[in-house]
């Protein structure tokens, strides 16, 4: 028994051995994807344990047996430097075991709709040099709307992708951990550095991050298009855009048979409090509530943009060139002249066209154009706004299962006037940010009766402190909580645990160590007032704002019309430009404001 797997059945409380070999492969395979830095914070921190254990017992941990490797947990968790250490490890061992309770993927019939012909083509396979009229880096949200545009006025477009196209096969033939690592960018675990560090998932594939989304769709807030407007973004007409939007993904309000008993509960806790809630509105038509969003729809019933805008683009002529990453727009005499990207191989390809569209995404775009030497704004990376997010789960007497139904399924919008915006959002144990209470077999437990718990989610419009250091292609973020945003966050911590007492829970599990578990809201208060915030588990989603349009020069990068400031025939087309936090999921705000972007590109 290695380290690692040491680990595994000390921290997880795995006794069968079946199950230990399954779990430390996937923890194995988790470490093999994550960044270097990450990888070895994991095997040092098994290492240590290891090592921990020899002395104070005598004992390596797979010399101890179950009840003397509770006692070690024990004594792990009685020192706050080691206990911050098991619990920063149960993170990724959980994913490595919580994923085994997704169900099976459905059989070949069920799908909502097949896969569509794109005409895609790895970047092996690309030709070392060719024109276009037009080349989009990036296929999330915003790079497919823009691809879209161009390619319907007859321009011939290339994407260049940095991921790989996944179809509907991969998602039902591949174990849900599998397809959670390739899926995401660093295996999931990009973080933000900062007072708490805060993890920051981040999609990579054919559709970006409208691959693993929830498939919620908020509109713009028009309070948000009001402050945009005053800002100078183009805000003129977006409503229309966003009625395109939404026709396009084809959202609609999510039907009550899907909720599953998680939506359920959150409806009736809300109900009973007199509070404003509703199923969410989503991109999902045909969805079963197989709760698999963040991993990739079995059913291709989330209809992310690799099933509609990128589809629609190369039905239009787009070419899309996949494992592609894009190292350096091309420049002559302060004017774009194509794009050079880097294959797996280590070899390069240009595609010179006279229109760049950047949707890399908040975080790559400012490092992309720094590469580029088109980075001398001062506020290129700075302002990154995020939802700051954080969510707790109550224990009812009856089962749940929370994992079957809608991943995202209620909104509740009580609070939503004051920046926080409550959702019901579940995944199996270990999928979410939400760590179960506990160490060894008590951990275990806590595990085996996950299917009584019910989860709810907060997320918080914050001040945008974060910012995106590096130019190279690994970028450091850096993000503090704000004080302000901190005591929002323990205000959503007490809004979500009212809603659930309301809806029955007997207790509710905090992610607060001091405090793992209360049986009342005054309880709860407590304990949330007492909580610092490095104290909160948090993660953040739906970065923005590192590359602001608005027509005050010094304080955006960007035009009101994308332009990049300080060169000719560069555009950005991504959630960067957005001026501030939207305050809600920002699928239809991305993609509305592409089309705003896109539609003045000649």
């Amino acid at each position: 028994m290695n380290a690692m797997t040491g680990a595994v059945a000390t921290l997880l409380g795995i006794e069968d051995a079946a199950d230990l070999a399954r779990v430390a492969a996937g923890a194995e395979a988790i470490a093999d994807s994550l960044p270097a830095p990450a990888r070895l914070g994991l095997r040092t921190g098994a290492g240590t344990l290891d090592v921990l254990a020899r002395l104070t017992t005598g004992h390596a941990l797979d010399g101890l047996d179950a009840a003397g490797r509770d006692a070690f947990c024990a004594r792990v968790a009685a020192r706050p430097s080691t206990a911050r250490m098991a619990e920063m490890m149960k993170i990724p061992l959980l994913l490595a075991a919580g994923t085994e309770l997704l169900p099976a993927p459905p059989p070949p019939h069920g799908l909502a709709r097949p896969d569509p012909e794109l005409d895609c083509a790895p970047a092996a396979e690309w030709p070392g040099c060719t024109t276009a009229d037009a080349v989009v880096i990036g296929s999330g949200a915003g790079g497919a709307m823009a691809a879209r545009t161009l390619a319907r006025r007859g321009m011939s477009v290339v994407v260049l992708e940095e991921g790989r196209r996944f179809t509907s096969r991969d998602f039902r033939g591949r174990p849900p951990l599998d397809r959670f690592l390739g899926l995401y960018r660093d295996g999931g675990a990009t973080f933000a550095l900062g007072r708490p560090p805060v993890l920051l998932p981040e999609g990579r594939a054919v559709g970006g991050t409208t691959v693993v989304n929830s498939g919620t769709c908020y509109r713009t807030p028009e309070h948000v298009l009001r402050r945009w407007a005053e800002a100078g973004a183009p805000v003129e007409g977006f409503g229309d855009r966003l009625d395109e939007v939404e026709a396009t993904l084809r959202v609609a309000p999510q039907p009550m048979g899907q909720l599953g008993r998680n939506g359920l509960l959150a409806l009736a806790g809300a109900e009973r409090l007199g509070w404003r809630a509703a199923p969410l509105r989503r991109n999902a038509p045909g969805c079963v509530g197989s709760a698999q969003c963040a991993v990739g729809c079995p059913h291709n019933a989330k209809y992310g943009v690799h099933l509609n805008a990128l589809p629609q683009a190369c039905e239009a002529g787009a070419r899309i060139v996949t494992e592609a990453t894009a190292e350096r727009i091309l420049v002559e005499r302060g004017t774009a002249t194509g794009v050079r990207a880097r294959r797996p191989d280590g070899t390069f390809l240009e595609i010179l066209a006279p229109r760049i569209v950047v949707a890399a995404g908040t975080t790559r775009t400012p490092l992309l154009l720094r590469r580029s030497g088109l980075g001398g704004h001062p506020e290129l990376g700075r302002g990154m706004a995020v939802h700051p997010a954080t969510n707790l789960a109550g224990r009812f007497a009856e089962p749940v299962v929370s994992w079957s139904g809608v991943m995202q399924s209620v909104g509740i919008e009580e609070l939503h006037a004051d920046g926080i915006l409550i959702e019901a959002t579940a995944t199996p144990p270990g999928m979410s940010s939400f760590p179960l209470p506990g160490l060894g077999r008590s951990l275990r437990r806590e595990l085996a009766g996950a299917d009584r718990l019910a989860v709810l989610g907060a997320m918080i419009a914050d001040a945008p402190s974060g910012r995106v250091h590096g130019a190279r292609h690994r970028a450091l973020i850096r993000y503090d909580l704000a004080r302000e945003d901190a005591a929002r966050l323990r205000r959503a911590l007490v809004a979500m645990g009212r809603v659930l007492f309301a809806a029955g829970a007997e207790e509710v599990l905090t992610g607060l160590a001091r405090k793992p578990a209360v049986r009342d809201e005054a309880e709860l208060t407590r304990a949330a007032a007492m909580a610092a915030p490095a104290d909160l588990h948090l993660a953040a989603f739906h970065p923005t704002g590192t590359a602001k349009l608005g027509a005050d020069r010094a304080r955006t990068p960007v035009d009101p019309a994308g332009r990049l400031r300080g060169v000719r025939g560069v555009h950005v087309a991504d959630a960067s430009v957005l001026p501030s936090c939207p305050g809600v999921n920002p699928q239809l705000t991305i993609m509305a404001m592409a089309l705003a972007i896109a539609d003045g590109i000649g």
